[in-house]
């Protein structure tokens, strides 16, 4: 009797040690399987329905329901990353060669400033007015360049992206098929209460839904529309442009205006009033009433998070998983707080805490 809780902890011990280097081999797909995992999430409804037109051929169902994801999702992605990635190597080359300045540009915004406005910079102290104009030049410069860089990276590393497409698919097609079999014997291995881990599931799969059919629906609007207006005004990358404004409108408190609103004052500073005047009208009546209309039709009052959390966990997603960090963050984030109302619920809710 006395070898069995030695036992058990040596058996733990194992599970845990392999459980860490199965995820440790996993890691190097981690995006790949998070993206295999959300796109089962938000098609398994359409495939239930095509269960329910072919019953038994649950590998066809599987399948049929992979070719509409790749239709509906991936295709799409996959004409825009063309795209973004042609116009962000036209840029950089330009950039290289001298013919792209930005330090021209800020220069005729600096040239444009009122009187007042150079002299209340001279006075502040801060520094002086050619100081400015070279830090604003160096930071849309190594910005610019960045951006540029990174998408001849993404380019570059096409084997890479490719095996890890290949994964997402393969993924996804077993998820479709076996996703219900595998999430029942995955609930049964979890040591929760069954309540706990009902509500825990339901959040996931909620906040899940919510940004991507929400949130990138949203942001793929707003960048929609400013790349359609930067294409009407006649500005080059309208693609890239807009692509960078559908990245930013994920974020809450900045959006889309980090990209228009410096465009809209550089037409005002050079003279372009109308494109000024029309930039600003269509960001501000159009791009910006896009998120106050459909995100509460596509997310929901309910599943929405305080911008505040939604803003600081998906920069820190961000920064530390890279592009899905934007879905990583705000899902981690949602599970923290679930978790804490599991363990001590609101004031008048009601639910005891679970018991230590």
């Amino acid at each position: 009797m006395t070898q069995h809780p030695l036992q058990n902890k040596a058996f733990l011990l194992l599970l845990a040690i392999v459980s860490v280097a199965f995820g440790a081999i996993l890691w190097q797909f981690h995006g790949a399987i998070f993206w295999g995992i959300v796109l089962a999430i938000l098609f398994t409804p359409l495939h239930r329905i095509m269960l329910q037109r072919m019953p038994r051929r649950e590998n066809l169902a599987a399948l049929c329901t992979l070719g509409l994801c790749m239709v509906m999702v991936i295709l799409p992605m996959t004409l825009i990353g063309v795209s973004l990635i042609q116009e962000a190597t036209a840029i950089y080359e330009r950039l290289k060669s001298g013919q792209l300045n930005f330090g021209a540009y800020v220069q005729q915004v600096v040239a444009a400033l009122p009187a007042w406005v150079t002299q209340l910079l001279e006075r502040l102290n801060l520094t002086t007015l050619e100081e400015l104009q070279q830090k604003l030049s160096s930071v849309a410069v190594q910005a610019s360049q960045f951006l540029a860089s990174q998408a001849v990276n993404i380019g570059q590393n096409t084997l890479e992206f490719l095996v890890g497409f290949g994964i997402m698919l393969y993924l996804l097609f077993f998820l479709l098929r076996d996703g219900r079999a595998l999430a029942l014997r995955i609930n049964h291995a979890t040591p929760l209460d069954n309540d706990h881990k009902r509500k825990l599931v339901s959040k996931f799969t909620t906040v899940i839904r919510a940004t991507v059919k929400g949130n990138i629906v949203v942001a793929a609007s707003q960048g929609a529309l400013g790349g359609l207006i930067f294409w009407i005004l006649g500005i080059q990358g309208p693609v890239l442009w807009g692509v960078l404004m559908a990245f930013l409108s994920l974020l809450p408190a900045v959006g889309a205006g980090l990209i228009w609103v410096p465009v809209a004052i550089y037409f005002l500073a050079t003279g372009a009033i109308w494109q000024s005047a029309v930039l600003t009208l269509f960001g501000v009546f159009v791009i910006g009433l896009v998120d106050n209309v459909l995100r509460p039709i596509l997310v929901g009052k309910d599943t929405k998070m305080p911008d505040y959390v939604v803003l600081i966990s998906t920069l820190g997603g961000m920064a530390l998983f890279g592009l899905t960090g934007f879905v990583i963050g705000p899902v981690i984030a949602a599970l923290f707080m679930a978790c804490w109302d599991l363990f001590a619920p609101a004031e008048g809710s009601g639910a005891p805490p679970p018991n230590p």
